[in-house]
């Protein structure tokens, strides 16, 4: 019955983590049964089996999922959690709060392929120096969190062979939505810069990353990836299972290949030897977009970028605004003002990782480099307004519980670190004790997750520690 379920590649090591999801998918979860019968088709031994599929929060090892869930990301707690269980951000917090299953809506209307024209795909195949100084002049930069220029990141590939280009399509970051909008609206914008970028590179193989929370970008892609003329190359659709440490891009590396989502220590770089060892580009879903965008319009394409905007605004949603706006401006002119009866008090710029800037700060530019001194940092440009019925012990208490949750464990200062604030901030607050912990884990970290978990308490205690004692 496995065997048939999984067709001709069932054997192959990779495919865990989709196999998996066919598997569930047919009987609803999976159960003992289940998974020593995938083992025994795989070839691989039950702990093998068992280990990836208890990583990930969407596998359901206990019975079926519970009828209904609701976020509890800190968007739709500012507005009231529903009922059923909780889950983690699921990428819609313009519609908090969110409850699921959702009421049933027709596919996104998006540009299909007989819309579309890859005409600049052809255009700059095999012109490289050219993409290349395009980029370059318009100082694209990674859009996924990072910042990392896009040209000097590309130029690691000069002499590689046999590369890998991965799309990261796994945004997780409470607050952020940016790239199921692109995704839903134009997906082969992406893919049109994803072939570029292959082309620069000389990639073969195409692997998206996509999170399983976007079902309906799933079903567009299956439709639409099949149509597309990819002058050989191969584009593999994987589907994410439910962690948020896989947007660390060598967690992501370890999740395609079928294994759970740990970071990997660095050197070596994915440039080096990432993808089953092979040479690795990852770029964000936007990353590519704006890489057409700049080819197809000039590089004055580049001085833009989306906003994922939310929290207690009149008109939460995604805009396309430039690099240098602040948060007032974002506010104002694109998400029409506070609500009825609230004062703007602060707002997260970069989602839960990138800390909490008091309203008397709102005039800062949104720019890269622009908000560190202040302990902030841009990230994926996911702005979350808070307002005077929020209290920001609540807000911290919100995001460290997130962090706790998605913290894969294999490192001692996340793992400790995250669940220690987490449960401190349910008591009185030992801010001394609290701000030596951060360090630790700033300093000691494996990945960025670790890294940055602190910086929402810091940020808060440092603009309003009223909100503490």
């Amino acid at each position: 019955m496995i065997a048939q379920l999984l067709g001709p590649k069932a054997q192959q090591r990779d495919l865990l983590i989709e196999n998996l999801h066919v598997v569930q998918d047919h009987f609803g979860h999976l159960d003992k049964e289940s998974i020593t019968a995938l083992a025994e088709v795989m070839r691989l031994s039950q702990a093998q089996v068992y280990e990836v599929a208890s990583f990930y929060a969407h596998f359901h090892l206990n019975g079926p999922p519970a009828p209904q869930q609701s976020c509890v990301s800190l968007t739709c707690a500012m507005f009231g959690v529903g009922k059923g269980a909780p889950v983690p951000c699921v990428g819609r917090c313009a519609e908090a709060p969110v409850s699921l299953p959702r009421a049933q809506k027709s596919p996104p209307d998006y540009i299909d392929y007989a819309a579309y024209d890859y005409t600049t795909y052809r255009q700059y195949k095999g012109q490289s120096d050219q993409v290349l100084h395009a980029l370059e002049a318009a100082n694209l930069r990674g859009l996924g969190g990072a910042g990392f220029k896009v040209a000097d990141k590309w130029r690691f590939f000069d002499k590689a062979t046999n590369a890998v280009l991965v799309i990261n399509a796994d945004e997780g970051e409470p607050g952020t939505f940016k790239d199921r909008h692109c995704l839903e609206r134009n997906p082969h914008k992406v893919i049109e810069g994803a072939l570029i970028a292959a082309d620069v590179i000389n990639a073969k193989d195409i692997y998206i990353y996509l999170r399983d929370e976007y079902a309906d970008i799933r079903q567009i892609l299956q439709i639409e990836l099949p149509k597309i003329d990819t002058d050989g190359r191969v584009i593999h659709l994987r589907r994410g299972a439910g962690a948020y440490i896989c947007g660390e891009e060598t967690a992501l590396l370890e999740s395609l290949e079928g294994k759970r989502g740990l970071p990997r220590i660095k050197p070596p770089y994915p440039a080096q030897q990432g993808l089953f060892g092979r040479p690795t580009l990852i770029n964000n879903v936007e990353t590519l977009w704006r890489v057409q965008d700049i080819l197809q319009n000039g590089i004055e394409a580049g001085s833009k970028r989306f906003y994922s905007l939310s929290g207690r605004i009149q008109k939460p949603g995604v805009y396309e605004a430039p690099l240098t706006i602040t948060a007032q401006e974002l506010i104002t002119h694109y998400g029409g003002g506070l609500l009825d009866g609230h004062k703007f008090k602060a707002y997260l710029p970069g989602g839960a990782s990138g800390g909490i800037l008091p309203a008397y700060l709102a005039n800062l530019p949104l720019g890269f480099g622009q908000l560190e001194q202040y302990g902030c940092f841009i990230g994926s440009a996911a702005v979350i307004v808070l307002s005077d019925h929020d209290n920001m012990k609540t807000v911290c208490t919100n995001l460290l519980d997130f962090f706790n949750h998605e913290s894969c464990g294999q490192c001692t200062p996340c793992r400790v670190g995250c669940d220690k604030l987490s449960n401190m901030l349910r008591h009185t607050l030992d801010t001394d004790l609290a701000q030596e912990l951060c360090a630790v884990m700033r300093d000691s970290s494996i990945c960025g997750l670790g890294q940055a978990a602190p910086n929402p308490l810091l940020s808060a205690l440092t603009y309003f520690a009223e909100d503490f004692t």
